[in-house]
């Protein structure tokens, strides 16, 4: 099956890749890199001495992506391409609607003219807003989402399920993702920030290569054990093979597919510190500060439903993906 993948090389969609060539799927790149960079290419056919097609073109330009599709006649498409740092899409929010939302439209108008089989959509679990309970299941009632970044998620979700009753030809799948860290085992690929890092895991490696002096835990007084904030942090390379089990199995949906991609498991802040230095026998220089705005106490996943629907668990754990993060940050650093 050929693959459309949207945002590519970013992130979660260069390890998708590598997944989806792992399981015999043909992908296509679909990237304007302004959110990754061209060698990320390279790496990942370096990863398993393989070829694949890519674009560079923003997704969201109609007629030059309906270039593409009467070029490769995909089966299917996994939709990455977005922006994706909460504190941005604060600050500026019509770059979020307009690359979030009207990017999607765009990419839907394209798919509507063409067979596609499976639509897989990169969405979040900010789209739960701040949880009253935890862990969070599919059933957790929507709350308002405390940023423009979640809210694209929110309505990018339902214009997909308003997609899905015209286009019923296409199955649709929501993969809400809780908090993506670690890179792939090679340290070929990884995450990827451009300017100051919006999440923890960048941070903690870049502070402890001395690109960062220091890192500020952002509030040590939630209730929560230690008193910062738990988040449910899940490898990418076990995020990404979601992703594939989603195609796999759209052949037997009949109603979109909504499942969270987490491990079922908490850690704090500091338990990640933690963790960060004794797997990879580093220090960290870090400081408490204040509470940054936004920031719910305690979120993660109830990842029943996926297991049960799609077969997946994940395969590596906290100390994992902090060590691959590491090995990856050391790579950059030589290039």
């Amino acid at each position: 099956m050929k693959i459309i993948v949207t945002g590519g090389a970013g992130f979660i969609g260069s390890h998708t890749v590598v997944d989806l060539l792992e399981n015999g799927f043909e992908p296509i790149i679909v990237d304007d890199f302004r959110n990754s960079k061209p060698f990320i290419l390279d790496n990942i056919k370096k990863i398993l001495n393989r070829d694949f097609k890519s674009y560079d073109i923003d997704c969201g330009d109609v007629d030059r992506l309906r270039v593409v599709f009467e070029k490769e006649k995909p089966d299917g498409i996994i939709h990455f391409a977005a922006d994706k740092a909460v504190n941005e899409s604060v600050i500026d929010p019509l770059k979020y609607y307009h690359n979030n939302i009207t990017t999607l439209v765009n990419v839907l108008k394209v798919v509507a003219l063409f067979p596609i089989k499976s639509f897989v959509f990169s969405s979040s679990c900010t789209v739960y807003g701040v949880p009253k309970k935890v862990p969070v299941s599919e059933k957790s009632p929507i709350q308002p989402a405390f940023s423009p970044y979640g809210f694209t998620k929110q309505v990018g979700e339902q214009i997909l399920k308003d997609f899905a009753q015209s286009n019923p030809k296409t199955a649709i799948s929501l993969l809400r993702y809780f908090n993506p860290i670690g890179a792939h085992p090679s340290g070929l690929i990884g995450e990827l920030p451009l300017g100051v890092p919006n999440n923890l895991i960048p941070f903690i490696t870049q502070t402890a290569i001395g690109i960062r002096k220091s890192l500020t835990v952002n509030g040590d007084d939630y209730e929560t054990p230690d008193g910062t904030c738990i988040r449910d942090y899940i490898h990418v390379v076990d995020l990404a093979s979601a992703h594939v089990l989603a195609l796999k199995n759209s052949k037997k949906q009949k109603e979109p597919l909504v499942v969270n991609i987490g491990t079922g498991k908490g850690s704090s802040v500091l338990e990640v510190i933690n963790s960060f230095e004794k797997v990879n026998g580093v220090k960290l220089n870090y400081s408490v500060g204040p509470r940054r705005g936004g920031d719910a106490p305690s979120v993660y996943a109830d990842n029943s439903l996926v297991k049960k629907m799609l077969g997946w668990e994940n395969k590596f754990n906290l100390d994992d993906a902090l060590k691959h993060a590491w090995q990856w940050e050391k790579n950059l650093a030589e290039q």
